[in-house]
């Protein structure tokens, strides 16, 4: 690095972003997981949202290059696709039965037990952050944490409901059509993200456009159905996680209040919330940045989090002058995270 006073210096292995892909077999079908990083470290368990893989829904974050430092060094990474949205993918067969979220949440138990896995860390997105939830409820013993962006928990509101009848009418009949992937962008980026007559899209909602491409319209609209047809409202079961949770929701994302609501029901003490100032739902993609401070005190509580040997300035945003000291306090399980609302602008 240069010698500016902002500059960072990192001495440490580089993480390896060279994946290997696993097709598995369960109870409920096939299922592709790609692996990332070292099977001997902590599990990292991921799940995206609707229509999206790894590649569209966490491979902002994993270019960050401190996020990916801290991920990779950590945990080896398992992201799990939902049926059919794998890159590649074809159509699903008419005949295999659709499944619902519960089938999807039991699924994620039978990928663990193929890769001998016991507890692991999970982090999902809006959708693939209700079926990860619904796991932990489902099977306590097996969830470390959760990270969770823009989390649904409550049964289908009537307006959610009918916005996604078009939205599978629309793609059982016309596939990945320009309606479609307009309304998908709107779920995930903030107005600003997806530009204007005067202003371009931003170089990820680019991004997600093209991959959107590649996705079997009757495959999401499977997904669709299972994420539509859940009639479990989740948040009564919520204080009964035996696992911490953090939660990062976009100001701007369709999703917000209902983030706001999943909040408010978990236990404060083993809870935080993360507000993203001018964003979306897909934090992970728009500002993915946002996520690296929360994440490493979250990780701290665990006693996961493995600091790299590093030079930093003190303004650097790896830099220990950064943690607030009162956002930790000790507990029976080391270090957790005190129930706090922050935001964080653009600028951070």
């Amino acid at each position: 690095m240069g010698d500016s006073s902002d500059s960072v210096s990192i001495d440490m292995e580089t993480p390896s972003l060279c994946g290997k892909e696993y097709v598995i077999e369960t109870c409920y079908g096939h299922v592709s997981v790609s692996v990332y990083g070292d099977q001997d470290k902590p599990a990292l368990v991921t799940y995206p949202d609707l229509a999206l893989n790894h590649i569209s829904c966490f491979q902002g974050l994993l270019f960050c290059p401190e996020a990916c430092s801290l991920l990779l060094h950590n945990f080896c990474i398992y992201h799990i696709s939902p049926p059919g949205h794998e890159l590649g993918a074809a159509t699903i067969s008419p005949d295999d039965p659709l499944l619902s979220v519960d089938d999807l949440a039991d699924q994620i138990a039978e990928v663990l037990n193929y890769f001998g896995l016991d507890a692991v860390m999970c982090m999902g997105v809006t959708a693939g952050a209700y079926i990860l939830t619904l796991f932990a409820m489902k099977y306590r013993q097996r969830v470390l944490g959760l990270i969770l962006i823009s989390p649904l928990c409550n049964a289908p509101s009537w307006t959610e409901w009918l916005y996604n009848k078009v939205l599978s009418n629309l793609l059982y009949y016309y596939g990945m059509c320009g309606v479609v992937k307009e309304l998908l962008l709107k779920r995930y980026f903030s107005k600003e993200a997806r530009g204007s007559a005067q202003v371009p899209e931003s170089d990820a909602v680019q991004a997600c456009k093209r991959l959107l491409d590649e996705r079997q319209g009757l495959n999401v609209w499977r997904f669709l159905e299972a994420i539509n047809g859940r009639r479990q409202d989740i948040s009564n079961g919520l204080r009964k996680l035996l696992c911490c949770s953090l939660i990062f929701v976009g100001e701007n994302s369709p999703f917000h209040f209902e983030s706001l609501d999943m909040t408010s029901e978990l236990d404060r003490r083993y809870s935080a919330l993360v507000e993203v100032q001018a964003c979306g739902s897909m934090v992970t993609e728009e500002q993915p940045h946002a996520m690296l401070i929360p994440m490493e005190y979250f990780l701290t509580g665990y006693g996961m989090y493995r600091p790299p040997k590093l030079s930093v300035s003190p303004r650097s945003t790896l830099s220990p002058i950064c943690i607030s000291p009162e956002l930790l306090s000790p507990e029976s399980m080391g270090l957790k995270l005190k129930p706090i609302k922050t935001r964080i602008s653009l600028d951070v």
